[in-house]
């Protein structure tokens, strides 16, 4: 009997033991938390084989004669010309029949996870620079000054999950940080200090967008195979949709004109 009850003791202790351990081996409520809310709960499609996708690339062109770019009279604000150089319109920047500024995304592409979910516009030479910036959705922008004078980012946004803006920095401040949740084309950003003063912030709703560049040129890697529509956007030429087939391990060209008609 004394046997029994020693040897039900030590089943007892063990079962108390393993119990414990099992409790510890177990997630808090603090990261079982995280790891249901990490990426702000957004969900994302999962990544294609590398094997099946492919590179699109191109360039985007105008037809005719662009609208000259007018130096903008910056006397009201002396610091404006510390930076030096002429400050020109942006509306339309061509070069050589090239044209830059335009927000090029692939419609209905699988929404992957960001590598990089940080955009930095800076205002600097009383401009916002980059002049046009694009950001998947659910990723953050940085508006920064580098400039010697107090600027002010403003921006509203259409799309219900996207914050609007409305902050005032001073030369060095910290960064003021926006979250951009929604799918949004050409949202504006203005400064109320300096009336001249544009930027447009794109949001996209997948992984599978560029801003073409100063060439005129665009990149966009890792789209899968098949075949898709890409859309061009110009904050004053509006929007231009091309057809385009990737196939894997392929570098597909595709081209969109825009024209002052």
């Amino acid at each position: 009997m004394q046997r029994m009850r020693s040897t039900a003791r030590t089943l007892s202790d063990f079962a108390v033991v393993m119990v414990v351990l099992m409790a510890g081996c177990k997630p808090d409520a603090a990261v079982r938390r995280a790891e249901v809310l990490d990426d702000q709960g957004v969900k994302f499609d999962p990544a294609p084989n590398a094997a099946s996708t492919g590179t699109l690339t191109g360039t985007v062109l105008f037809s005719g004669t662009a609208p000259a770019r007018i130096p903008i009279d910056m006397s009201q604000d002396p610091a404006c010309s510390l930076s030096g150089g002429t400050n020109l319109s942006e509306q339309y920047v061509v070069d050589h029949g090239k044209l830059a500024n335009v927000f090029v995304y692939v419609k209905n592409a699988p929404k992957l996870k960001p590598a990089k979910v940080s955009v930095l516009m800076n205002q600097k030479g009383c401009r916002f620079d980059p002049h046009v910036i694009a950001v998947q959705a659910g990723g953050v922008v940085e508006f920064t000054n580098s400039d010697p004078t107090m600027h002010n980012v403003h921006s509203m946004a259409v799309q219900a999950g996207n914050k609007s803006v409305d902050v005032s920095q001073a030369p060095g401040a910290a960064p003021a940080t926006v979250n951009f949740s929604d799918a949004e084309n050409l949202l504006p950003v203005r400064c109320n200090n300096h009336p001249w003063m544009s930027g447009f912030v794109n949001v996209s709703s997948n992984s599978f967008y560029a801003v073409s560049g100063s060439d005129g040129s665009f990149t966009i890697s890792g789209l899968p195979q098949g075949t898709w529509t890409v859309a061009f956007v110009h904050e004053k030429l509006g929007e231009r949709d091309v057809q385009v087939t990737i196939t894997p391990q392929t570098r597909t060209v595709a081209t969109a004109t825009f024209n002052a008609g």
